[in-house]
């Protein structure tokens, strides 16, 4: 018969030896983020927005590190910068459609007037389709114009916003890896001793 001691023992060994490993929960995050990336078509719509802070909103709440070391190859620095490759991943699907409607958030230029010259292009393409077809109503000539102009644009500009997304990605989790970093560093220092 077996001591139940030692059944309770190896278990709290093993839950232990598990606390270096980083949080399962930041590789199915970072999975459907990257799977909102690969399904996102044409335009960056306003639920990209919820789905990168829910994602952010789950990762910061289960977000779980192992004991802070200052070796690189630790399993603390693995599971640092998965959790700030996750959280600048989210942070840049939230971002998505924000980035591409504000032109103070996207420091391009010439991107945006470009965009617009697609929206004319398509709204000439518009008319010369419809040829004779549309000059008993020119309302509806006009309706079709501005609606397929607006979608050019609407997809030039998605287009060039997910370019650079990756480069905002990036930025938010150095930033975040280093706040991490240095919080985890001070909170392992041991405290003043009493007297």
């Amino acid at each position: 018969m077996s001591d139940p001691s030692h059944r309770l023992t190896a278990r709290q060994a093993s839950v232990a030896a598990g606390d270096d490993l980083p949080a399962p929960g930041v590789i199915g995050i970072g999975l459907a983020a990257v799977l909102t990336f690969a399904l996102a078509q044409g335009s960056w719509q306003w639920f990209a927005t919820f789905i990168g802070s829910t994602l952010l909103a789950v990762i910061l709440a289960f977000q779980r590190r192992a004991a802070w070391t200052p070796d690189l190859r630790s399993a603390y620095m693995r599971g640092l910068v998965a959790y700030a490759l996750v959280v600048g991943l989210c942070v840049a699907v939230a971002l998505a459609p924000l980035l591409q409607r504000q032109a103070w958030l996207f420091p391009m230029p010439g991107s945006r007037s470009k965009c617009e010259l697609m929206g004319r292009y398509e709204a000439l393409q518009v008319k010369a389709t419809l040829g004779n077809l549309a000059g008993g109503d020119d309302a509806a000539l006009a309706f079709a114009q501005e609606v397929q102009a607006r979608n050019a644009v609407a997809e030039c500009l998605a287009a060039t916003t997910t370019l650079w997304l990756p480069l905002y990605g990036l930025g938010v989790a150095v930033l975040v890896g280093a706040v991490a970093w240095f919080r985890d560093r001070a909170r392992a220092r041991p405290g003043p001793v009493g007297h």
